[in-house]
Parts: C-alpha cells; structure tokens; sequence
C-alpha cells in the first residue's frame, strides 16, 4: 500500500514563503520521479515542478519559474516545494504525485498521466 502525505499549506501575505512537504510510506520512491501539481477553484489541475532521483530537475512552467524550487530527500521518501515571493494567483491545492515509471523523457513527467499515485492535497492560501 502506498500513501503520499502532504503538509506545509496555510495563509501566507504575497510576497511571502511557504515550503510543502510530501511524504511517502508503504515504500520508497526514491528511485522514482516526483512531482507537485496545483488545482485552484474552478480551473485545471496544472503542472507546477517535477524531479528524478538525482535532483534534477523536469522543469517548471513560466508562472512559478523563478519563485518554486522543487528538491528531494531519498533517504526520507519525502519531497519539497519551497515557494517564494508568493502571489494570490497562487492560491490552490497543492497536491504531489510519485511515477512508477524512469526511463522516459523530461516532457512525459510534466503530465499527470505520468503519476500513478497522489497525496490528498494541502491548501495555499495568499491574500493580505
């Protein structure tokens, strides 16, 4: 059984930080590549940062490039998305997602089709 826990959400004035946490159980995932996507009220779930093993990084989309670093701890099963110089545009839940597949290129893990398992979501909230 696998369960990803994420932790880390709140209400937080723009321009301020914010870091998430993921947490994996059930097994390890630190072969495998990870992802943070985001689904704001009304709109689509969408691509937010994803990395492999190493660290490396997918990529980001234009609107969080810059402010959102996504990083891992194998050794902890947990991944993190520090998010900087935060906007209201920013307000969603935010969820994460673990492959179960390596070996394709960096444009197949910026798709949800990619992820076989999903955290339940914490909720981002920016406003003054």
């Amino acid at each position: 059984q696998v369960q990803l826990v994420e932790s880390g959400g709140g209400l937080v004035q723009p321009g301020g930080s914010l870091r998430l946490s993921c947490a994996a159980s059930g097994r390890t995932f630190s072969s495998n590549p990870m992802a943070w996507f985001r689904q704001a009220p009304g709109k689509e779930r969408e691509f937010v940062a994803a990395n492999r093993r190493s660290g490396y990084v997918v990529g980001y989309p234009d609107s969080v490039k810059g402010r959102f670093t996504i990083s891992r701890d194998n050794a902890k099963n947990t991944v993190y998305l520090q998010m900087n110089s935060l906007k209201p545009e920013d307000t969603a839940v935010y969820y994460c997602a673990a492959a179960t597949s390596v070996s394709y290129s960096d444009s197949y893990y910026v798709k949800e089709r990619a992820y076989d398992y999903w955290g339940q979501g914490t909720q981002v909230t920016v406003s003054s």
